[in-house]
């Protein structure tokens, strides 16, 4: 399999102290877009979107992670940045999620990597995708509704994240926690985002994970647009258009960067380079009803004045 993660992506990408130029510019830069995001229209939806420069703000002053320290609760970790929304939240060993009982899947899940979290002897042989009990019989998904649909059950906080426990690997296989995945996208380009952000804990003191679906509009013949997308199962659920990863890095001295992707549910080029698919936060928080910023300018404006204070 070809690299395509270098070093160079490492200390790249979108950070908040120089706004989301690169993601804006990758949108409305390439004449193969239309065929990497499914939809002409879905381009031209993020290319509408204003680019917001964040300001950076100083490592020193947040609360990081020390290594060797075991926290109360990974999943209170995974909260620092606050949540992009604020319905059905549901904790887990290590993560964090909002339910979409409309669409039987979650609407975001947040995960904390670092090397601690990424370590031990957990192994997904062991694990079982199994129904969420938490959610109502009406508004759940199971392993019936998957099967021969020709989707993966894609998992949102990814199971391989979570190897410092047993139990919190296992957490990962409530199918609350997947989404329906086109199989090629999963295995190949996905998983190579996936392992890119595990392997920014070995740069970064801290990785926060954001995963999502999304379900982006399209023009339809008759020139109007509309959101449409396939259902599966007898429980109807939804199967996303396309998905998003916000990942907010902190460095042990420096400014906290943001980077942000979209991928269509659809077979990509795992040979594509990941930068290809950064795109403006704004049009993520358009996109899902969601909001990232603010909550990372609340919690580094609210440890300034701590500092500052003290």
């Amino acid at each position: 399999m070809q690299r395509i993660f270098s070093s160079k992506l490492f200390v790249s990408g979108i950070s908040l102290a120089l706004g989301v130029g690169v993601g804006a510019a990758w949108v409305g830069s390439n004449s193969d877009n239309e065929s990497r995001w499914g939809h002409g229209s879905d381009r031209g939806l993020l290319e509408r979107i204003p680019v917001i420069p964040i300001p950076s703000v100083n490592a020193s002053e947040l609360i990081p992670h020390q290594p060797g320290q075991v926290a109360l609760s990974k999943s209170t970790a995974a909260m620092k940045y606050g949540f992009p929304s604020l319905a059905n939240i549901k904790t887990r060993e290590s993560y964090v999620t909002s339910y979409d009982p409309r669409n039987r899947t979650a609407a975001w899940v947040i995960e904390q990597l670092n090397p601690e979290t990424l370590s031990g002897q957990s192994d997904r042989k062991y694990c079982e995708f199994k129904e969420d009990d938490s959610v109502h019989i009406y508004h759940r998904s199971t392993n019936a509704d998957y099967r021969g649909t020709g989707f993966d059950r894609g998992h949102l906080a990814a199971a391989a994240n979570h190897k410092w426990s047993q139990k919190a690997m296992d957490d990962t296989f409530y199918l609350s926690n997947v989404s329906p995945q086109n199989p090629h996208l999963n295995q190949n380009a996905w998983n190579n985002l996936e392992k890119y952000c595990r392997s920014l804990t070995k740069h970064y003191l801290n990785v926060f994970v954001c995963t999502g679906p999304l379900y982006l509009p399209r023009q339809e013949p008759d020139g109007k647009m509309y959101v449409k997308y396939q259902v599966v199962g007898k429980n109807h659920v939804a199967v996303p258009t396309h998905f998003f990863k916000v990942v907010i890095l902190e460095k042990v001295r420096g400014e906290v960067e943001l980077r942000s992707y979209v991928m269509p549910n659809m077979p990509l080029d795992e040979k594509i380079p990941l930068e290809r698919f950064l795109v403006p936060i704004e049009s993520i928080e358009r996109a899902s009803g969601l909001l990232f910023v603010p909550n990372i300018m609340k919690r580094t404006s609210a440890l300034k004045a701590i500092t500052m204070g003290a």
